[in-house]
């Protein structure tokens, strides 16, 4: 599947990237609270999953105001209405009038008030690992202590942040996921977000779904408790819950597999469906850790002994074979697997 981007913008003038993969009907993917379009296709983890939700459908996804390739300079505060603009902004550009939805973390209270709001742009609905009540997520102490920690040390909080919500990630995955947050937002933004996790609250809306909606979480997320999505069950109508085993919150950590053919069963979608990750040549494996060490095509030809124009031919060998355009996105695909 190759990725398509595109801008569009909000009646409030706030520019927002969205991406569409593969061919078939409609499914918009809203995920967790920060997105990088770019280097989250580039994460082979995360690819595989997204791949796997969208084989026979065109997959929609977007990187919400202040993340990845939207506006990183927003002049609206974040909160459940200027995620919507968000949303209503992606869907009149690609020219959507109604799709399933799956959503992710923070998606899945923004998603809930998109349904509630619009139930007749909702056929399908699928929740994973989130919330209702924002305020459920941990006690006042520990929600101010990871706000405080991301907005003084980006890094160090970004580090923390993926220990809570990528247990069982392999060593790459976790050193990728670690820079893909960093780079994903500003450590303002981030903190902003993480207010907006805290204090989002649908629990009034859930009553006004009407979509036929699957609700998935994993036993022991140590991000989003379990509660929170027994509550989303027994409140929204004609809503199933279906708990699956795992400590993982990112979607695609953990049993990916197992959480996708849940999702694609409800879809009506066919489950088994092949999805192979990409592979380089050892040379070329070579030129992408030159290239995640920084070094310019230029200086990447004098390292191997080849002329500048050789360096750059492998370089776009190595983006066609991975589906991806820039050296960030080689440089965080080398991360993720050369240290599994």
């Amino acid at each position: 599947m190759q990725q398509r981007l595109a801008t569009t913008r909000t009646d409030h003038g706030v520019q927002v990237a969205y991406a569409s993969a593969g061919h078939g009907r409609p499914l918009l993917f809203v995920g967790g609270w920060l997105s990088h379009l770019e280097l989250s296709w580039a994460l082979p983890a995360e690819r595989q999953m997204l791949e796997g939700l969208g084989q026979g459908r065109t997959l929609l996804r977007y990187d919400r105001p202040g993340c990845g390739l939207s506006d990183r300079t927003s002049p609206v505060e974040p909160s459940p209405d200027s995620e919507l603009d968000a949303v209503a902004a992606v869907l009149v550009a690609a020219g959507i009038e109604r799709t399933d939805v799956v959503a992710s973390s923070l998606g899945v209270p923004l998603m809930v008030e998109w349904a509630a709001r619009h139930p007749g742009t909702v056929d399908r609905l699928v929740l994973y690992g989130g919330w209702a009540r924002g305020a459920d997520l941990g006690t006042t102490e520990l929600r101010e202590h990871v706000i405080g920690l991301v907005a003084a040390s980006w890094g160090l909080g970004a580090d923390v942040l993926t220990d809570i919500f990528a247990p069982e990630a392999s060593a790459g995955t976790r050193a990728a996921l670690s820079t893909y947050q960093r780079e994903a937002s500003s450590p303002e933004t981030a903190a902003a977000l993480l207010r907006l996790c805290y204090r989002i609250d649908v629990t009034e809306s859930l009553g006004r779904v009407r979509s036929p909606t699957l609700v998935v979480h994993r036993e022991q997320d140590r991000a989003a408790p379990l509660a929170q999505a027994q509550l989303i069950a027994s409140t929204v109508p004609r809503a199933r819950l279906q708990v699956l085993p795992g400590r993982s919150h990112l979607p695609f950590v953990g049993d990916a597999g197992l959480l996708v053919g849940t999702i694609r069963t409800f879809l009506g979608l066919p489950v088994d469906v092949p999805t192979t990750a990409p592979s380089l040549t050892p040379r070329q494996r070579e030129v992408a850790g030159l290239v995640a060490d920084g070094l310019t095509n230029r200086e990447i030809g004098r390292r191997l002994g080849i002329d500048e124009r050789s360096a750059e031919g492998h370089l776009e060998r190595i983006r066609l074979r991975l589906g991806v355009r820039s050296r960030a996105q080689v440089a965080a695909w080398w991360v993720a697997t050369t240290h599994d």
